[in-house]
């Protein structure tokens, strides 16, 4: 495929609002999807899985939510079950997140 680039990335959507997340972490839904590029549906859904699984928690603050990463987690694939997601997260953060 000479010339043609196809649109992959290495990160899933799950990594990009998880990284949002953590960025600001009083964004509305519409700010997540818009920075990630998915629709606020997809959103709300990739946001639910990681609250459920532990990976971000959430907060009610008046009219608003507030959002927390677990920085402690683990990855999910085995090959990298070992490591911290705050690794991830420090590669991409302007502050570095304590474990």
């Amino acid at each position: 495929m000479v010339g043609t680039k196809r649109g992959w990335t290495f990160l899933t959507n799950h990594g990009h609002v998880f990284i949002a997340v953590n960025a600001t972490p009083d964004a509305l839904m519409k700010d997540i999807a818009k920075e990630v590029g998915i629709t606020e549906r997809a959103a709300q859904m990739i946001l639910a899985d990681l609250v459920a699984d532990g990976y971000i928690e959430v907060t009610r603050v008046g009219r608003r939510n507030h959002y927390k990463v677990n920085p402690n987690m683990h990855f999910r694939h085995p090959s990298e079950a070992t490591q911290q997601v705050g690794m991830l997260l420090n590669i991409f953060s302007k502050v570095e997140i304590e474990a």
